[in-house]
């Protein structure tokens, strides 16, 4: 299974969206250089498919790359499909899946707007195994066990 990076973004707090920008850094067993959920847990770094963010823009909502507060939108790859402990390699990266959704013990902005949030259904988090830089338009790659 082949799939592409649509956009790589980050965010200096948690619980807020992310901003887009044209490359980030991965530390291994860390995350992104600079973002604010990287450190040392299970979820280092969160993934979103463009097709989840589409489904909302149906809804009705102008969102998009970040806006998940994602760090990896992805295209071409069923991400909640995948078991966890599955490898991606993402441009010079591999990660891990460590989560598949999340709670979210708060409603946030996206919620109050559409009624619906698509990350903690069909986001994904990872942790670095190995580090690396990744920018739009990289491939992502399941890698077989």
């Amino acid at each position: 299974m082949m799939g592409k990076v649509m956009a790589v973004c980050l965010s200096k707090n948690k619980g807020e969206r992310k901003t887009p920008v044209a490359s980030v850094r991965l530390l291994t067993n860390h995350g992104i250089d600079g973002d604010a959920h990287a450190g040392d847990w299970h979820r280092q770094v969160s993934l979103l498919a463009q097709e989840s963010i589409e489904k909302m823009q149906r809804l009705g909502l102008s969102v998009q790359a970040g806006d998940f507060a994602e760090n990896i939108t992805t295209v071409g790859i069923d991400l909640p499909g995948l078991p966890i402990g599955t490898r991606l390699r993402v441009g010079e990266t591999t990660l891990e899946v460590t989560q598949i959704g999340k709670e979210c013990h708060t409603r946030c902005a996206i919620y109050y707007q559409a009624g619906d949030c698509v990350m903690p259904k069909e986001g994904i988090f990872a942790r670095v195994v190995h580090g690396g830089g990744i920018r739009p338009g990289d491939a992502v790659e399941v890698e077989k066990p």
